[in-house]
């Protein structure tokens, strides 16, 4: 079991050591995907680092049985694995609020979430463009059984991010 334990801080190590390139300063952009029903996402990050940044993300739904709204922030470590390519893996949180309406009934209540981040990216070297793919597993904190927006308490989210870099 200790060599387990010591073979996996040794890997995570080396993982934290690995050289990133310069991550941009700026990039704004959308990220395309389920996103739990939210659809698109206005996606903005701020590098901090050589090799970190956060990611903020707001999404909306505005349909005929729910309207609702989240923010999501993540700090991400992004690493290098050639020539503009990259890889992230994150951890954040965020919060919303929801409503729902159909057939007489409706409900709302607020979003209150733990999130963790994992994908890869792309920057281009002949024009500002960033696009990445990434999963965001959402883990929600506050659902109560009347939630019809939200049934259980997990939300897989695979989504296309594309962004300019500034």
């Amino acid at each position: 079991m200790k060599k387990i334990i010591l073979s996996a801080f040794m890997l995570i190590g080396l993982a934290f050591s690995a050289q990133a390139q310069d991550i941009s300063k700026n990039a704004l952009g959308l990220r395309l995907g389920d996103n739990d029903g939210f659809g698109g996402e206005v996606s903005y990050q701020r590098g901090l680092s050589k090799n970190n940044r956060l990611e903020l993300d707001l999404g909306w739904r505005n349909s005929n049985d729910v309207d609702a709204w989240k923010v999501v922030g993540l700090y991400q470590w992004v690493w290098d694995i050639d020539n503009g390519f990259n890889w992230y893996a994150g951890v954040g949180g965020g919060l919303g609020s929801w409503s729902y309406d159909k057939g007489g009934y409706s409900d709302s209540g607020t979003i209150i979430l733990a999130a963790g981040d994992i994908g890869i990216e792309y920057n281009f070297q002949e024009a500002p463009i960033q696009l990445s793919l990434d999963f965001r597993p959402e883990f929600y904190l506050n659902n109560s059984g009347s939630n019809k927006f939200r049934e259980d308490n997990f939300g897989p989210d695979i989504a296309l991010g594309i962004r300019y870099r500034f």
